[in-house]
């Protein structure tokens, strides 16, 4: 799927996302996304998911589709038959990564398998089984890369609820 940036308003709205056989697809932007963003500056492939209906059986991870930082992979190689992924995350989203936990890396959900925290950044290691790495885009991840992150939904409400709790006792 080919992304086109532009400005969206409420006069004109996202055009709805199909399953088409056409190899490009143009979607509208906003300026908040594209500032949250790593590489939708050119057009390109982008990995896409049905959202879950409410009627749904939940069996995996919950998240939403919005950016919260942007990392940098810092290793990217085969281990045996699967492949090691490293990103360094931004500091501020280190309190919501943890070991087991749920990260979505350029729109793909996955579980962390170690954290390291440093003065630069949250580490994160992910083991990628060869269907995901043959069937989304992170296939094409190199060290350096920039990659989209997104945390878990309920360790956001978990540390808004923290936070609001202990600013207010």
């Amino acid at each position: 799927m080919a992304v086109r940036t532009a400005n969206a308003s409420p006069s004109k709205p996202l055009p709805p996302i199909s399953t088409t056989s056409s190899p490009a697809t143009s979607i509208d932007i906003s300026a908040e996304s594209l500032s949250l963003t790593a590489g939708l500056a050119e057009p390109g492939p982008v990995n896409l998911e049905k959202a879950l209906r409410a009627n749904d059986r939940l069996g995996g991870h919950l998240v939403s589709g919005h950016v919260d930082g942007i990392g940098r992979v810092t290793h990217f190689a085969p281990v045996g038959e699967s492949w090691e992924l490293r990103v360094l995350a931004p500091l501020e989203l280190a309190r919501f990564l943890a070991y087991k936990g749920s990260v979505t890396v350029n729109g793909v959900s996955l579980t962390v398998n170690s954290v390291r925290d440093s003065d630069a950044g949250c580490e994160i290691s992910i083991n990628l089984i060869p269907h995901t790495v043959a069937n989304t885009t992170l296939g094409t991840l190199h060290k350096g890369g920039l990659v989209n992150l997104e945390i878990d939904t309920i360790a956001r409400y978990v540390e808004r609820m923290l936070s609001v709790a202990a600013a207010t006792s």
